[in-house]
């Protein structure tokens, strides 16, 4: 508790300074002379901004004195910088010119939050992720937004990574890239690694907390996450970026763009590669992938196509090690077997096509396709008590040698997916420039995946041929949606949103499991999600907001297949949050208060209940909740200094719980003990998440960084028991870089990052069995360490 109040310090101190001037003036086009009402203008060099009101003016004031750089950006315009030295009060008039070819910006738009929405969101912008794009995934790029705690299965950021915000992991927060789903469809997760180096092709990341604005996808029952990738550079350019660090971490890649082409083309590159040995034992990482664009862009309207593809081939690190472990070998694997690997191969295509309908429409449709292929193999062991060595698991007939009947093998197999995700998007954008912002958008989309498995040997094969397959299912699932948005503006302090939802949802599952049960079942799921919110301009200085928005989330495949077919089917989950606002900005000060309260209806849960073959499953609890407020602050009373801060303090309950746990007697007779604990805290929901960043510039071009986050007590089950969590952890990162630049090279950049400087132990993700044998409680369990002290460095030279 120490460590949270001196990282909330900043908020508390009353440091903060009052400015002396005002900058102010009007906002028009340069070739009609029309206002610009909502065109939006920063003071670089503090945490001032503005945004034009319906007669296109703006006005920030507190400034100091000195010299600022003054960027005005507006949809649809070129964006202008101008240079000042303010020694009183200033008037800046400032003409924008309408860009000559259609900015990209309109293809993520619909999704996007403002800076009058009534939601809590972040904007990451290309250079703060480029800052410390070092090689790590992009959920450790996330690791500084408010509420966010990131994990690693190989223990260094490589590989298979998550990331939780608000406690949600990632099969509950949407995922959009280009306002295209990311989710995969029968999970309703993201990995990662299957999109190596991708933060490379990526030019700024919003996200939003809680249920945000209606997007497209899954629903977001924590968060929502929407990515764009890399826009129109109208200079070509040619740039590499290599990094190496512990465990033998490599990061290689080459990007290459063309400019504009005769005004109106322009194509875009990336080749990358990946490896890494990992932090535990085993957890290698070879990754590769590519990423191209081309475009034609013309004055009112463009095309774009994008291919990305990764590859990976990872060891498996995902079964963690067991808690008694951690003191003495914290690196241990359990798989030994030389090819206990994932393999996975995803292309993803995505056609844009972008249209200005006159002064006051915008019309977005994009086309896509996802292809993934692969498998991971795993080696059986007779002598594993807990293996699947059976002929029966397999469907296969024992084998008789002599007068012997033999009941099971050791054996190597592999499970597959084969699979094709494809649909379309569409937004159409109505604004008035005035008091008025209409967006009608939505997608429909269609997966089809295939599930088998191959034995590829077997110790006793019999007639058994290699590849031979032991089970096969599929599944079909359909994605609909269609939102309305309305943003109205009431004057000079007033901004209402409403937005409304349908989502239809309908998924068949058929064939078999790996266990040879039979899966054949369809659901279908209609959705009304509707949302509103008031954004009230106090000041200049003081802006509030309030907000109301439902939505409901279907279960997925697992919960599904995983049901035990004697019990009801799990139903789908309803999530009702109410979100409040405070802002506060001067020159060199800014800070945001948000409170929250999340109340779920029906939430599935791990509660130890099993199915007919002895698989865990989860079950709707009746209510839970989330509640909490979120504090972010910055401090910059120095052009070479600045603080940021962010917390989030909450609390994360199941109402009126209860937990199954398996017992067994002598004679491995099996029952299940049903023992009610009231109310109880959910999982990997932490009740204090903190991070804090200092910033130096001692000298031009060079930047110090020290990084820390805080993350507090988690329960890696749901019965709230101290012995089955994850202690808090303090961990401390130092960040340092230098660019320059040359005749010949635009910009050198050399980076290195320290992670875990002061070499804590701990842990950030588990998983737990628990059960009763003969009276007597026995724990199997899997811990995720991550790495101690390690380094990145980096060289990134740009032509």
């Amino acid at each position: 508790m120490k460590r949270f109040l001196l990282l909330a310090m900043p908020v508390m101190l009353p440091f903060l300074a009052m400015g002396q001037f005002t900058l102010k003036g009007k906002i028009t086009d340069q070739k009609t002379g029309e206002l610009l009402p909502g065109a939006n203008v920063q003071i670089e060099q503090s945490f001032k901004a503005a945004s034009c009101d319906a007669a296109g003016v703006y006005e920030i004031k507190g400034l100091k004195k000195g010299n600022y750089t003054v960027v005005v950006s507006y949809l649809g315009y070129t964006q202008e910088e101008r240079q000042i030295n303010l020694n009183g009060d200033l008037v800046l008039d400032l003409a924008l010119v309408l860009s000559p070819v259609l900015q990209e910006e309109i293809v993520i738009s619909a999704t996007r939050a403002g800076d009058k929405s009534p939601t809590a969101f972040e904007n990451i912008s290309k250079v703060e992720i480029n800052t410390l794009n070092l090689g790590q995934d992009l959920p450790y790029l996330l690791d500084e937004t408010p509420s966010a705690v990131v994990s690693s299965d190989a223990g260094a950021g490589v590989g298979y990574t998550g990331i939780r915000i608000r406690g949600t992991d990632i099969t509950r927060i949407n995922v959009t890239v280009n306002g295209i789903p990311l989710n995969d469809q029968e999970s309703q997760g993201v990995f990662w690694v299957n999109m190596p180096d991708f933060s490379s092709s990526v030019d700024n990341i919003q996200v939003q907390r809680g249920v945000g604005t209606s997007t497209n996808g899954p629903a977001a029952f924590g968060a929502s996450i929407n990515i764009q990738t890399l826009k129109l550079n109208p200079e070509a350019y040619a740039e590499t970026n290599n990094s190496y660090g512990s465990f033998n971490t490599w990061k290689n890649n080459i990007l290459v763009g063309t400019g504009l082409l005769n005004g109106k083309w322009a194509f875009d590159g990336r080749l990358s590669r990946i490896s890494s040995d990992g932090f535990v034992d085993r957890g290698k990482s070879n990754l590769s992938s590519y990423f191209l664009s081309g475009g034609y862009y013309g004055e009112k309207c463009f095309f774009r196509l994008n291919v990305l593809s990764g590859k990976e081939k990872t060891y498996q690190a995902w079964m963690g090690i067991p808690k008694d472990s951690l003191e003495t070998n914290r690196t241990y694997n359990p798989f030994t077997y030389e090819n206990q690997t994932d393999n996975y191969r995803q292309d993803h295509y995505q056609l844009f096509y972008g249209q200005r309908l006159g002064k006051r429409w915008d019309l977005n449709l994009a086309a896509f396709l996802v292809r993934g292929i692969g498998y991971y193999e795993e080696w059986q062991d007779i002598l594993d008590p807990w293996g699947n060595t059976a002929f029966a698991d397999y469907g296969l007939p024992d084998q008789i040698i002599g007068n012997d009947t033999i009941t099971n093998s050791s054996l190597v197999r592999r499970k597959w997916l084969d699979n094709y995700y494809y649909g379309l998007t569409f937004s159409s954008i109505y604004d008035n420039k005035k008091n008025l912002k209409l967006t009608l958008g939505g997608s429909a989309s269609r997966y089809d995946g295939d599930h088998y498995g191959t034995l590829e040997w077997m110790q006793i094969a019999g007639s058994t041929t290699q590849g031979q397959r032991w089970y096969q299912g599929k599944g079909l699932k359909t994605d609909a949606n269609v939102f309305v948005k309305a943003d109205i503006n009431l004057g000079k302090h007033i901004n209402l949103f409403a937005d409304i939802q349908y989502r239809y949802v309908q998924h068949d599952i058929s064939g078999l499991d790996a266990k040879l049960r039979t899966l054949d079942q369809i659901h279908e799921f209609n959705f009304i999600n509707p949302k509103a919110g008031i954004n009230y301009q106090i000041t200049k200085k003081h802006r509030v907001f309030a907000s109301f928005a439902m939505t409901g989330r279907e279960p997925n495949r697992s919960n599904f297949a995983d049901a035990d077919p004697g019990k009801p089917m799990p139903v789908a989950e309803q999530l009702m949050d109410v979100e409040t606002g405070y802002d506060f900005t001067l020159s060199t000060f800014k800070m945001s208060l948000n409170g929250f309260y999340m109340y779920y209806k029906d939430q599935l849960v791990l509660t130890g209940e099993i199915n007919d073959v002895g698989s865990s499953i989860m079950t709707n609890v009746p209510k839970s909740y989330r509640a909490g407020i979120e504090i972010s602050a910055g401090w910059s009373p120095l052009q070479w200094f600045k603080w940021d801060i962010n917390a989030a303090l909450s609390s994360n309950k199941i109402l009126n719980f209860t937990e199954y746990v398996d017992t067994y007697d002598v004679a491995w007779n099996f029952s299940q003990q049903q023992n009610y604990l009231g109310t109880t805290e959910l999982s990997f929901s932490p009740a204090i998440v903190a991070g804090n960043v200092f910033r130096f510039e001692p000298v031009k071009n060079f930047d110090i960084q020290l990084i820390s986050k805080y993350v507090s007590r988690q329960y890696i089950d749901n019965s709230a028991a101290k012995a089955r969590s994850l202690d808090p952890f303090f961990v401390n990162n130092v960040l340092l870089r230098y660019h320059f630049r040359t005749r010949i090279i635009k910009e050198i950049g050399i980076s290195a990052l320290v992670n875990n400087l002061l070499n804590e132990k701990y842990e950030t993700n588990a998983w737990v069995y628990r059960y009763i044998y003969d009276g007597s409680e026995t724990i199997s369990d899997g811990y995720f360490p991550q790495a101690g002290r390690n380094f990145l460095v980096s060289l990134s030279l740009r032509f």
